[in-house]
C-alpha cells in the first residue's frame, strides 16, 4: 500500500472529513473508486471505503467516504492514514516519486560520503524535506533540485549536494 495522506478532522455534520495530502497531486485521487484507511502507516490492517466525493475546499481537501454518514462517523476516522495499492495509482512522471519509494534509500553526497538513509519525509508547505538518519545523527534536507542532484530508486541511492558536517 502507498500512503497518500491522512484524515485530519470531521467537516460538517454529514460525514465529510478533512484530508491532508502527503505529497503532490491529490486531485488524481478522485479517480480511485475506493480508498483504504488504517491507523498505522506501516503494516496497518487497511479497511476499504468507497469514495463518494473528494474536492478542494479553500486551501484544504475534503472527502465523503461510503458508510460514513454523520459527524460521529467522521470523528472516528480522525488520524487515520489514507492509502491505495500501487496498481491503482497513476504512474509517476520522470523525476517524480512516491514517498514510500524514497524511504530506505541510501543518501550520499557529491564527495561520495555516506550521510545515512531516508527515514521519512516531512511536508512543510514550501517543499518536502528528507529526514536522513545515520545512527544518532539526523539531517533534514530540503527535497529541492538545489540539494537533491539525483535519485536512483532501482539502485537504492540519492545523491545530494550536502556536507557531511552540516
Amino acid at each position: 500500500m502507498i500512503v497518500l495522506g491522512r484524515v485530519m478532522a470531521p467537516y460538517g455534520v454529514r460525514g465529510w472529513v478533512k484530508v491532508h495530502p502527503l505529497g503532490d497531486g491529490p486531485e488524481t485521487w478522485c479517480n480511485m473508486p475506493q480508498w483504504w484507511l488504517g491507523v498505522d502507516a506501516v503494516g496497518s490492517s487497511w479497511q476499504p471505503y468507497p469514495l463518494e466525493a473528494f474536492r478542494r475546499h479553500g486551501a484544504s481537501w475534503i472527502a465523503k467516504l461510503g458508510g460514513v454518514d454523520d459527524r460521529s462517523g467522521a470523528e472516528a476516522m480522525g488520524g487515520q492514514f489514507v492509502a491505495a495499492p500501487r496498481e491503482v495509482l497513476p504512474l509517476t512522471d520522470r523525476d517524480e516519486y512516491y514517498w514510500t519509494d524514497l524511504i530506505g534509500l541510501a543518501v550520499r553526497n557529491e564527495q561520495g560520503e555516506s550521510l545515512g538513509t531516508v527515514d521519512s519525509l516531512i511536508e512543510t508547505g514550501a517543499h518536502q524535506v528528507l529526514v536522513v538518519k545515520d545512527g544518532e545523527t539526523e539531517r533534514l534536507m530540503p527535497f529541492v533540485s538545489e540539494v537533491v542532484k539525483g535519485v536512483d530508486v532501482s539502485g537504492g541511492t540519492i545523491r545530494v549536494d550536502w556536507g557531511k558536517d552540516w
